[in-house]
């Protein structure tokens, strides 16, 4: 039975796979199915692997031992107790944030997903809250999604956990990151979130699990965290597709608008 329902399924995947044949996620070269990269391009996403920071998630060079922190928890300990990433910020892996970004591939979120669930496994879980970084509502109204939404949702989907898209509000309208400086960009966003009043029942002394596309900065995933435990929640962790490194970044780089 289970092999005439993946023939049936098959078949009726045919149609659609005539008129818009999956292409390479990195390139947008045919390939097999949806969600994949080609031979090219599969060798350029680098994952972000241990042994990392238990705080931060950027790796080290070899282990360090149980407990050891990189110079940045120390030096500028989060609001958050754990973020960790995907992929680094670079090549392929920022392309699919372009793409899902500024090209509407909503399609590439699922698939997205499933390698964030991969490195942030733990956080997973451990959480019992999925909250994405919002949007502006004019940005919203614009755009018509929210990428960090969609990413939210197929990994809410995938663990199992309550997804709570309006939980955060943006009340703020603010300048886009890209092209500012990092005490730029913590300006920007400050006084920048609030938890919606009539969530905040939901929020209080839950672990919750704040999703973003990106990590630049953190300045973004920073005023969120402050924000929802001003709110009352018990911990807060963040989980992104890519990040940018200490030491890579940019003022020109990308980051949730």
């Amino acid at each position: 039975m289970a092999d005439i329902k993946g023939l049936a399924q098959t078949v009726l995947q045919w149609p659609a796979r005539i008129l818009f044949p999956p292409v390479c996620a990195g390139c947008r070269r045919q390939v097999s199915q949806p969600g994949v990269l080609c031979g090219d391009c599969w060798p350029k996403l680098r994952f972000l692997e241990r042994p990392w920071c238990p705080v931060m998630g950027t790796p080290f060079t070899h282990d360090m031992g149980d407990g050891f922190l990189s110079a940045e928890a120390i030096a500028d300990p989060p609001p958050f107790e754990r973020a960790r990433a995907a992929a680094v910020y670079s090549g392929v892996a920022r392309q699919m944030v372009q793409a899902l970004k500024y090209n509407d591939r909503t399609d590439l979120a699922p698939w997205m997903a499933r390698w964030m669930a991969r490195a942030g496994a733990e956080l997973l879980d451990e959480a019992d809250i999925i909250v994405p970084v919002p949007l502006h509502w004019r940005r919203f109204f614009r755009r018509q999604f929210n990428q960090s939404a969609e990413l939210g949702r197929a990994l809410a989907v995938k663990a199992g956990l309550r997804f709570l898209p309006q939980a955060v509000q943006r009340v703020k309208m603010t300048r886009k990151q890209v092209g500012l400086q990092r005490h730029e960009r913590e300006d920007n966003v400050r006084a920048a979130f609030r938890v919606s009043p009539e969530l905040e029942i939901e929020i209080a002394g839950r672990r919750v699990l704040v999703i973003d596309d990106v990590y630049t900065t953190g300045a973004t995933v920073r005023a969120v965290a402050k924000t929802l435990k001003r709110s009352g929640a018990g911990a807060v962790d963040v989980l992104t597709f890519a990040r940018v490194l200490p030491g890579d970044f940019q003022a020109d780089d990308s980051e949730t608008i």
